[in-house]
């Protein structure tokens, strides 16, 4: 495990496009499916990193707290499902039903969502509005596997209400922390570096 941070992709950033498939329901989805949504969160996780287990239930509760609101949410892995076999469609597709995720999860196969996205970690969590900018990147709170601080989803949670209410966001936006995507050999981005 190599501990991560997010890049923290530049604020007012427009939403890359991408066509991956919904693993328990094999449809196509893309920014369009989410099209009648004001505001998007696009998550990137995987089913095996400590730092995801750790914050699982509390993603889960803010998806199910935020479902009956204008607010879509996507989970993307990315991860070489080669070399890491748990994080492969099949097995994320056990995971989705055995988590009753109320949210959809893709698989990106050849990780150039991830790149697009410059997704470093998981987690790595991108908020975006109804134009589809960039609002929030980074935690989704303080707490981390081991550090008793807890787990509240506050930063995360405080970023979706300020977009709902068309708030100004803190500009006081911390990287999140986790493992790195597990990229495919020779296909690092540029922009990943072991923290």
């Amino acid at each position: 495990m190599a501990l991560t941070t997010s890049t923290m992709l530049a604020l007012g950033t427009k939403a890359p496009d991408f066509n991956l498939k919904d693993v328990v329901t094999n449809l196509d989805i893309s920014l369009s499916t989410f099209k009648d949504y004001k505001i998007l969160l696009v998550m990137f996780i995987c089913k095996h990193c400590p730092y995801v287990v750790h914050i699982k239930d509390e993603i889960l509760r803010l998806s199910r707290d935020f479902s009956e609101q204008d607010v879509a949410f996507v989970a993307i892995s990315s991860n070489d499902a080669e070399a890491y076999p748990e994080d492969s469609p099949e097995s994320l597709k056990q995971f989705a039903i055995d988590n009753s995720l109320p949210f959809i999860l893709c698989f990106d196969p050849t990780q150039e969502v991830a790149k697009a996205y410059s997704a470093a970690c998981t987690p790595d969590f991108f908020l975006f509005d109804r134009a589809r900018s960039l609002v929030y990147r980074g935690q989704l709170d303080d707490s981390r596997p081991g550090n008793n601080i807890p787990l509240t989803g506050h930063d995360l949670r405080n970023a979706v209400d300020a977009a709902l209410t068309d708030k100004a966001q803190s500009i006081d936006q911390k990287p999140s922390v986790g493992c790195n995507i597990k990229w495919k050999a020779g296909n690092e981005p540029s922009y990943f570096a072991l923290k």
